[in-house]
Formats: C-alpha cells, structure tokens, sequence
C-alpha cells in the first residue's frame, strides 16, 4: 500500500510528489497523458522566479526527474474512480487496476477548451497559445488575435493590446459576453478591431510558425483571411472531475470546491492545482498548492 497516490502529474502533482518524498513517504504518480500538464505545451515561460527563460517541457523533464530519483513510482493510466475506505482509499484506473493507498492527492488539472478548427494541433506552441499573460510578451510589437468574448478574453485581448501592434478579436456571437466595462475599454483602443458573429474555419502556417487564420461570417458568409503571428484562443477551460465526485464536493462549473488549504471534505483526500476552484491559475501558484496539499497530507499521515 503506497502513503499517498497523486492523481495527475503536472506542475502541482509533481511538486506535492516532491515534498512527499522529500519526508520519506512512498508516492505513485498517475497521470492520463503525459507529465508535466499544461506548461509541456510553452515554448518559453519566463516568469517563474528564479529562472530568466526556459522552455515548459524542460521544466517538466526537470521537474520529473528530480522525483522519479527521489523514488517515485508513475503510470500512465486514467483514473475513472476514488473510494473512501476509512482507513484506506481505493483509486480505481481505466485498465482495471485498483490501487490501495492511506492518502489521495488529486491534482487532475484542467483542459483549454480548443476550437477544434484545422491547424490548431500542429500550430499549438507555434503561434497558437492559451495564457496571454504566460505568453503574450513574446508577441510584443506584432499583430495578434483572441478568439472569445468572456472576461477571461477581454481581459487577455486589453492586456495583449498594450504591447502588440494591433489585436483583432474575434467572438462567435454579435455582442461580448464579458463585463461591459471590460469591453467598453477594449473597443476604446485604438490597436484593436473586433469581429462580431464569426467563426474561424481555419489555422495556418508557414516558415515554422503561424501566418494567417480565415474567418467566415455567419450571417453574411463573408471569409476574411486575417494575417497575424500570435493567436491567442480564451474559450474556457474544463475541468475533469467527474471520477472524484464521491469524495469530493464540485462546485457548479465541476472545480473541486476547495480553498488554499487544499481540504477536500474526505479526510485523507487533497486537491492542488488548477481543478480547484482559484482564481489565479498560474505555474507558480501551482507549484505553491502542490506543496500545501503534500504537506497536508504528511499531517495527516502522522
């Protein structure tokens, strides 16, 4: 029986892992996909303290190997549910396995919501990203867009305005779904063109990068052809906590609904990193979840 399973493995998964080792506790790794999370996916992160630039796939590769050194067992396999035993948690996977442990870390993480239009797979970290904040300084002085028109994307398109040449947004309905005070500021820059009731039909490249996207109108079926070498997508993310409801409470939008303690209602469950209900969700607060949650579970061990 393993002193704790940490279901997910990026930056908050592995940072738990990290302290839980540290203290001597025997941790198994699972992650569905691949390690490291979201940040893999960043071609360069330059705001994480400490370091001036790197790649996010090498600060996953880094990170991973500082605990599978430290002794830490990982698998790849889906987690379909978590029981509560008493004594024990039983983490159920998609290949049948069950596997027993005194404690449960659940750092699932989230999913950007992606357009599901031709060329975003392979244009991922080559023009099109998902944190405009993460990413946007390397778009300083270029033309962008943002696709969406929450305050999530309003947000992002005002930010991206105030370093990039010009930004076009682009939403899929007539009108922004955002605050109004967020849009009325948006629309008040003169760097910034939007387009109502459109939806963007394809993604493409060149030179290694991305060069231009084709919108079409739905009313009018107008294509425009839109040159830009950042696009930036804000359509929502979705967490993937349906496995975990039995042990811990969901809120409305299916976040575990937790605080910074990292408690979930089950003794001997955690939570850390973005499938938490936060509002910032960043590498670094990642990081510092990852590390309240494994602390709280060597107390709890104790």
């Amino acid at each position: 029986m393993h002193d704790i399973v940490i279901i997910g493995g990026g930056p908050a998964g592995m940072t738990a892992a990290l302290y839980a080792l540290r203290a001597g506790k025997s941790v198994l790794m699972l992650e569905k996909n691949v390690f490291g999370g979201q940040i893999a996916y960043s071609p360069k992160v330059e705001n994480f303290p400490g370091t001036d630039s790197m790649s996010g796939s090498d600060f996953a590769d880094r990170l991973f190997s500082q605990v599978i050194n430290l002794g830490a067992e990982f698998d790849i396999a889906a987690v379909t549910d978590v029981e509560d035993l008493g004594t024990h948690k039983a983490v159920r996977t998609d290949d049948g396995a069950v596997i027993e442990s005194r404690s449960v870390i659940i750092a699932a993480g989230v999913k950007h919501r992606m357009l599901g239009a031709p060329g975003e797979v392979e244009l991922a970290g080559k023009g099109i990203c998902y944190c405009a904040v993460c990413d946007g300084d390397f778009y300083r002085g270029k033309k962008v867009a943002m696709i969406g028109g929450g305050n999530t994307a309003l947000q992002e398109a005002i930010f991206l305005a105030d370093i990039c040449n010009h930004v076009t947004v682009i939403q899929n309905l007539d009108f922004f779904t955002g605050e109004e005070r967020l849009a009325r500021s948006l629309q008040g820059r003169k760097n910034v063109s939007c387009i109502f009731g459109a939806q963007v039909t394809s993604i493409h490249g060149g030179d290694g990068g991305l060069c231009h996207v084709r919108v079409c109108k739905e009313a009018s079926g107008e294509e425009l052809r839109i040159l830009v070498e950042g696009l930036f997508i804000a359509i929502g993310l979705e967490p993937e906590n349906g496995p975990f409801a039995g042990v811990a409470r969901l809120n409305e939008n299916g976040y575990i609904d937790a605080d910074e303690a990292c408690l979930t209602d089950t003794p001997g469950v955690f939570v850390a990193g973005d499938c938490r209900s936060k509002r910032i969700r960043q590498l670094t607060t990642a990081a510092a979840d990852g590390t309240v949650a494994a602390l709280a579970a060597l107390s709890y061990l104790a």
